[in-house]
């Protein structure tokens, strides 16, 4: 398992490294005793290839990154660039989920499938086979599920180097989508024409997916230094507010919770970083 599973209700949704999708009913409760009983009972797994993708890109199709869910579509992608969603409007009453959308990125797609509030599908590739395929979509797409014959709406580039793609997932911000590249390019578009707003330049890798919190842009790079920029104005070059440098290349994303900020560094150290106030008996 390399992404994050998903509950909602009692049922439990993961994609696995041998590109299965997963269903779990968890069939959670409470015994006499009051302690959790949980009964998993796997109520659906089918492939997350086909015969149409394998023919291209081989056997290497695992599931790594985290599904997504909007209304009753069920969104994952795999390393061979397969972008699928199925239909689990019946689960709950028996009826096997359907594969209802599926759009081929051309390249691994590790990140996770960002949704916005209007139902488009933002898809982040890695630029490694050098296919034509990568070279005409793009390597941050996105998509409209309603139009699954040509779903397309816009795309950013970044290829032609050998250090190019995109790992990390996107962030969606009121009207602007931020994304961060292999080279070390953070960008800011706009989220309706995919127009490049503002673009900064940072240690690459840059695998630490954004993470937007009360307008403070959190972005770690891979020089072991965490920023943050003010994105309260998503028209201008949002500027930075503090870095911390922490060491070690930052690859995993930072959790934020009650003021603090918890992300761990390719240094094998984990940190919690937060404003302290400064006393006199400090």
């Amino acid at each position: 398992w390399d992404g994050s599973p998903l509950i909602i209700d009692d049922y439990l949704f993961e994609g696995g490294e041998n590109s299965n999708i997963h269903i779990v009913k968890l069939n959670r409760g409470y015994d006499a005793k009051g302690k959790v009983t949980v009964d998993p009972e796997l109520v659906f797994h089918a492939p997350g290839w086909d015969a149409e993708l394998t023919a291209i890109h081989g056997s290497n199709v695992s599931i790594e990154n985290s599904v997504a869910i909007s209304g009753n579509t069920l969104w994952f992608a795999n390393s061979g660039g397969l972008v699928q969603g199925w239909d689990i409007t019946g689960l709950k009453d028996g009826v096997t989920p359907e594969r209802i959308f599926r759009w081929w990125s051309g390249d691994d797609v590790d990140a996770s499938l960002v949704i916005d509030d209007e139902g488009f599908i933002y898809v982040a590739a890695e630029y490694e086979k050098s296919r034509q395929r990568s070279l005409d979509v793009g390597q941050l797409i996105k998509l409209d599920p309603t139009k699954p014959d040509d779903p397309v709406v816009w795309s950013f580039f970044d290829h032609g180097t050998s250090i190019a793609g995109i790992w990390a997932t996107p962030a969606i911000y009121k009207d602007v989508v931020v994304t961060s590249t292999d080279g070390g390019r953070v960008v800011g578009l706009d989220r309706a024409t995919g127009e490049i707003r503002w673009e900064k330049r940072l240690p690459g890798p840059v695998w630490s997916s954004q993470v937007v919190v009360d307008d403070v842009l959190i972005q770690g790079d891979c020089a072991g230094v965490l920023h943050a920029y003010d994105l309260s104005d998503t028209t201008i070059d949002p500027p930075e507010l503090w870095s911390v440098n922490i060491g070690g290349c930052i690859e995993s994303t930072p959790a934020v919770w009650d003021g603090v900020i918890y992300v761990g560094t390719r240094g094998g150290r984990f940190h919690a970083i937060a404003d302290v106030p400064v006393t006199s008996e400090q």
